[in-house]
This record gives structure tokens, C-alpha cells and sequence, in this order.
């Protein structure tokens, strides 16, 4: 059975239906429902495997990238507490506070390695440089464009597909360039910019749900 499948009809008298529940608060994301579990698969296959989730955009979406890395980074809505072997080895002081994560990094920070490429090769390229640096085959790189169009996340698309690295997109309505570089690419139904970021962000929320339920509180 599908993983998340297997989540979502999970017996557990505590585990939430995360996905009914966005749908029901946003009902306009109900042709999305089966994709935002395929997402939630991607990240989980990426951890499962070892490696990372890198994550990039630009201005609101770079603010939405910082979030989402966020979320995996630390508890969410679990408390994750650090495995009883890793405990013992620390002060009780860090081992009560310390939370488990899975490794997660927003491309949007770097500024000294960004701003070189900017300078010595060209701005487009400062998020598929940092690709380049940290993907490796089995990573994932999400992209998050409200018009699909943004060059250098495309470009970062690109250097992925490249190098073997699965892609995620995060878009509009009409999914952009960006579109058609993914695997799969979630397009909530709004065109203006302030509007598909007003989505974006409860669609990531719910993928950090159903992937921090599956780590975190079996």
C-alpha cells in the first residue's frame, strides 16, 4: 500500500487526518489532495534515503522557503524527542530540549557564496551553484515560484534534473517554466502573487505534517 495511504488510514486513535483537514479549511485545494501526498512521498523517499531537501526562492517564496526548512528542522507539532541512546550521552540539560530533524537546507542563505556567484558568474546562478555544492543523486530540490518563472530557481531546476536529484515545484496557477522541469509540480488555483502565497503556505504545512507523523509519531 502507497505510504501515505497507509498514514492517512492508520488505526492510531491519535493521528490526525492532516490532509482532511486542509482540504476542509481550503476547500479551492481539493484537486491538489492526491499530488500533496506524492509531495509528502518525495521528501520522505529523500530521508529515507540518507539525503537532503534543498529548498529556494525568491522574496516572499525565499521567506516561504526559510519556513518550510523550519518546520523539518524541528518539532512541528510533535515534540520528537532525541532517541534514548543519543539522550544518555548528553547533558539531561540538552538532551530534555534537543529535538530529532531531518536535514533540510533553504538555499536562500549562504550570502557570501551567493554574492560571489553573483559577481564572478552571474546572478542566475547562485542557487544552482549551491546545487551543485549539496545535492547529491536521491536529494530533492523544491522550487517555490508563484509565476513559474523565476530564473534562478529554474536554473537550480535544472542543475538538479541534472545531476540526478528529484524536483519539486511549488507555483500558481499556471506553473511557469518551472512546470515542466519537475516531477511534480503543485499549482494552487491563484494567479496574483499575494494570493498563491496565502496558499502555498498551508500546502507546505500539511507535507510537514504528514512527513513529521511518519518519522516522528508512529
Amino acid at each position: 500500500m502507497h505510504l501515505l495511504n497507509q498514514l492517512m488510514n492508520s488505526n492510531a486513535p491519535d493521528r490526525r487526518d492532516h490532509l482532511a483537514e486542509l482540504l476542509q479549511r481550503r476547500p479551492e485545494l481539493n484537486p491538489l489532495a492526491a499530488d500533496i501526498r506524492r509531495a509528502a512521498d518525495m521528501l520522505l523517499a529523500s530521508f529515507r534515503a540518507g539525503r537532503n531537501v534543498l529548498i529556494a526562492g525568491n522574496g516572499g517564496s525565499a521567506a516561504d522557503a526559510d519556513h518550510w526548512a523550519g518546520e523539518l528542522m524541528k518539532g512541528f507539532e510533535s515534540r520528537r524527542p532525541l532517541p534514548p541512546a543519543e539522550r544518555e550521552k548528553l547533558p539531561p540539560a540538552f538532551a530534555d530540549k534537543l529535538q530529532q530533524a531531518v536535514p533540510c537546507i533553504p538555499l536562500t542563505g549562504f550570502p557570501a557564496l551567493r554574492s560571489a556567484v553573483a559577481n564572478d558568474l552571474d546572478p542566475v546562478l547562485e542557487y544552482a551553484q549551491l546545487v551543485i555544492a549539496l545535492g547529491r543523486p536521491g536529494s530533492l530540490f523544491i522550487g517555490i515560484s508563484t509565476s513559474g518563472n523565476a530564473a534562478n530557481v529554474c536554473a537550480a531546476a535544472q542543475v538538479a534534473k541534472a545531476r540526478g536529484l528529484a524536483v519539486l515545484g511549488l507555483t500558481g496557477a499556471g506553473g511557469g517554466k518551472l512546470a515542466g522541469l519537475c516531477d511534480l509540480c503543485l499549482r494552487v488555483p491563484a494567479t496574483r502573487t499575494l494570493l498563491a502565497q496565502e496558499l502555498h503556505l498551508p500546502v507546505y504545512h500539511t507535507i510537514c505534517l504528514l512527513v513529521e507523523d511518519e518519522f516522528f509519531n508512529l
